[in-house]
């Protein structure tokens, strides 16, 4: 493969991830990567000290979303800037491919790609509804790979392999698992410790990320029940936590949900309302259309409903899971890309 390859986006956590997923591909298959993030968000958490990176560059850049229109300006005038600073980047490091995995990190590096001629981009969208970034860049694009859009050439998700190896048939709940993500989400906090005493009562354990917000009056409240959770605010061991449960209830980030899926996790998932386009919700609504999860806006959650799920057939859900996702969905997208690289 001729160059090196940009990977760009971040930003959160989702992003994140499926950025790892092809620094990791396109590492062991010996092609040198560079990494183009933001200095604002978690992009230098992850990526600042890797080694599998030839170089990585960190930008002053921000979002455009949700600012008025004075901050809208100021916001593109940076990025603006910040492409011509990718540009000379592409230059001296030879790059002929951009994959960008979208976040407002990739913005800079995304317009670069568009402008060189002799550079490809691709996009990895990972939610349902398309992020406003990859409105724009995907009409550039030479291929666009998403897990929701009909006309991607590969449907799966870029999940980490232990996802895989640790996943397994479930036939009874035993234990269940809340996921509110590291920040914590209170909604499923509140609603875990009303479930608490009774799923204490039925002999279940529980499983529970806090956040690390709520952490500390979560772990209170479960003390005053006198219930023995294993409560955590942020791991690196959610791929074992969900090994030990049986049913999950969680958020509906693209990374989430496909974790689940690929552990053949059964879930209910609680969308966050804020989510930009709904996209959480949208995200969950296709796995339900295919009943294979549970779906509950915030404002809809009842115990009853928790319970129902529960006492549904784990089995056949959790069963027909191993079919939603393939482990090899990064290979398979890298496969395309160097493919198209010797065209």
């Amino acid at each position: 493969m001729n160059g090196n390859v940009v990977i760009t986006g971040g930003g959160t956590g989702g992003h994140l991830k499926v950025a790892d997923a092809f620094i990791e591909e396109f590492y062991k298959r010996g092609i040198p990567v560079i990494f183009i993030g933001s200095s604002n968000g978690q992009d230098k958490q992850w990526f600042e000290n890797d080694k599998r990176l030839k170089a990585k560059y960190f930008l002053d850049t921000k979002g455009v979303v949700n600012k008025n229109t004075f901050g809208k300006i100021v916001s593109l005038l940076n990025i603006m800037s910040k492409t011509n600073d990718c540009l000379r980047l592409f230059s001296k490091y030879n790059v002929k491919t951009v994959v960008s995995v979208g976040g407002f990190s990739a913005a800079a590096a995304t317009f670069a790609s568009i402008i060189k001629p002799s550079c490809k981009l691709y996009i990895h969208e990972q939610n349902s509804v398309m992020g406003s970034l990859n409105k724009v860049s995907s009409k550039f694009a030479t291929e666009v790979f998403s897990s929701f859009l009909k006309t991607s050439i590969i449907k799966d998700y870029p999940v980490s392999n232990v996802f895989f190896d640790l996943g397994r048939i479930r036939d009874k709940v035993n234990t269940v698992a809340f996921f509110g993500g590291s920040q914590g989400a209170v909604v499923i906090n509140n609603f875990a410790l009303k479930l608490a005493p009774k799923l204490n009562e039925m002999g279940i354990n529980i499983i529970h990320q806090a956040g690390k917000n709520d952490y500390q009056r979560v772990k209170e409240e479960y003390a005053k029940l006198n219930i023995d959770a294993e409560v955590f605010d942020f791991s690196k061991e959610i791929p074992s936590k969900m090994q030990k449960a049986d049913f999950a209830v969680s958020r509906a980030g693209a990374s989430t949900l496909w974790e689940l899926c690929a552990n053949c996790l059964p879930a209910l998932f609680i969308p966050y309302k804020y989510a930009a386009g709904d996209h959480q919700f949208y995200n969950a609504k296709d796995l339900k259309d295919k009943k294979l999860c549970f779906l509950l806006r915030e404002e809809e959650l009842k115990e009853e409903d928790f319970f129902n799920a529960i006492n549904s057939d784990i089995h056949d859900i959790s069963k027909r899971l191993t079919s939603s996702i393939n482990s090899n969905a990064v290979s398979l997208i890298c496969n395309v890309i160097v493919q198209n690289n010797k065209k």
